[in-house]
């Protein structure tokens, strides 16, 4: 249900629809709705959105998602075992959480609470 003034979707631009899908998958599995070669619903990721094909890769620094999970070393072995680069890690009051890019350039981060 949607909520006014909530986030209600959310798109990540990819540059290769195949590394995205198959890297998402494998670290956090996901699943995908195929709607064409252009676009991909996100499935299974706890907030509506999707992929979106682009043809130049997204900029650094700018909206930052970010996943929590029960276990952060085990979200960070899955998500280098996919293909992921870790850029930084740092603890916080309440928490630790790791920040990662992936195959095709998005900046994400993973949260646990303390």
């Amino acid at each position: 249900m949607s909520t006014h003034h909530h986030i209600d979707y959310v798109e990540l631009p990819v540059t290769d629809m195949t590394a995205a899908k198959d890297f998402y998958g494998a670290a956090f599995g996901w699943n995908f709705e195929d709607w064409g070669p252009e676009y991909q619903a996100l499935k299974g990721c706890g907030l509506e959105g999707g992929l979106r094909k682009v043809d130049a890769g997204p900029p650094r620094g700018g909206t930052l998602l970010i996943l929590f999970s029960n276990d952060l070393d085990a979200s960070e072995r899955a998500v280098t075992e996919a293909g992921g680069e870790i850029t930084e890690r740092h603890d916080f009051p309440g928490g630790r959480r790791f920040h990662f890019l992936d195959p095709v350039g998005n900046e994400l981060a993973v949260w646990t609470k303390a």
